[in-house]
């Protein structure tokens, strides 16, 4: 069973029903009475509305009127999303922070990036060692235990989703900057985090 929708009219007529009877009290919808009454009632359907999507609100990945109020209490929104981050990147946002649990290994940072809207592969790097090593791998010293790279496409688009957006948002954006530095902020302090976009 849906939750009830009431119109102004359905405001307006339970207003003018809450009125006291009399002389006074003139109910005639002509009278300048019942049209300040009326002035009422679209304030009273806004509330009703706004009620209503409070069970939407309360959850970040379909938050709108609270997505303010979750950023607030997640430290967001910070650089990492520009300017001006579209709803679903804001929610997608709110939602990595929120559900990350912390860890230091390629499949947590995979599902991190997973949850931002991003696909990708991660790479542990090791010295050159003759025997162990193929052709292709790279050369260096001791130093190459430290570093790891995030491959990802060149460009990840968030499209314009119907019910999802908002007015006022792109039809598409693209950009890395957010993976970037979500990943920079939780990266082990003893490693060295490179991106490759193929």
């Amino acid at each position: 069973m849906s939750a009830p929708v009431f119109s102004v009219d359905d405001f307006h007529g339970a207003l003018r029903a809450l009125m006291p009877r009399g002389r006074v009290w003139n109910k005639d919808p002509d009278s300048v009475q019942d049209r300040t009454i009326g002035c009422f009632a679209p304030s009273y359907q806004r509330n009703s509305l706004a009620a209503l999507n409070l069970v939407a609100d309360a959850f970040p990945a379909t938050a709108l009127d609270l997505v303010p109020e979750w950023q607030a209490t997640l430290g967001l929104p910070d650089p990492c999303a520009g300017n001006a981050p579209t709803l679903i990147q804001q929610r997608q946002q709110i939602v990595a922070r929120l559900t990350d649990s912390g860890g230091q290994s390629a499949p947590y940072f995979i599902g991190l990036a997973a949850q931002l809207g991003y696909t990708v592969t991660i790479t542990n790097d090791a010295p050159f060692r003759c025997g162990q090593s193929r052709c292709g791998q790279h050369l260096g010293d001791q130093d190459w235990f430290f570093f790891w790279t995030v491959t990802a496409p060149s460009y990840t688009t968030t499209p314009f989703l119907a019910g999802q957006s908002t007015a006022g948002d792109p039809l598409g954006s693209t950009g890395n900057a957010v993976l970037q530095c979500e990943l920079q902020e939780r990266q082990p302090a003893h490693t060295i985090l490179q991106f490759s976009y193929v």
